[in-house]
């Protein structure tokens, strides 16, 4: 069971990027992705979801709405991330994970999911 996140970059403010979550061993099908992001000395931050337990809800850090989508791509098995508008904020190293555990009201809590991706970092310059 491997999750591959890949996509980052180093992109200037106002630009896009586009993370992808790919997995291995598995499929996505039945399980919850969540994206998330951490700099150094801080906490791991929930910023995107999309459950297929909720008919593939999407759920969203309120900062970041608007200008995140998360989508999946089924065939490929792969989770997106859409990230526009950057901001230096955005930078982080952005990590996708999984979860069968599903409750809704704790999407954004790392604690929740089980299996995650080595993380790729985003790194935006004002």
């Amino acid at each position: 069971v491997q999750l591959q996140a890949s996509g980052g970059g180093l992109e200037q403010a106002g630009g896009s990027l586009r993370l992808s979550c790919t997995a291995s061993g598995f499929t996505l099908d039945y399980f919850a992705i969540g994206w998330f992001r951490q700099v150094p000395g801080k906490e791991r931050e929930g910023v995107s979801c999309i459950s297929t337990r909720d008919s593939n809800r999407t759920y969203y850090l309120d900062s970041t709405k608007g200008r995140f989508t998360v989508s999946r791509d089924f065939a490929r098995n792969t989770v997106y991330l859409q990230i526009d508008n950057l901001v230096p904020e955005d930078t982080a190293v952005y990590y996708c994970a999984t979860t069968q555990v599903w409750y809704p009201s704790r999407w954004s809590d790392p604690r929740l999911y089980t299996y995650w991706g080595q993380g790729t970092q985003v790194t935006v310059s004002s």
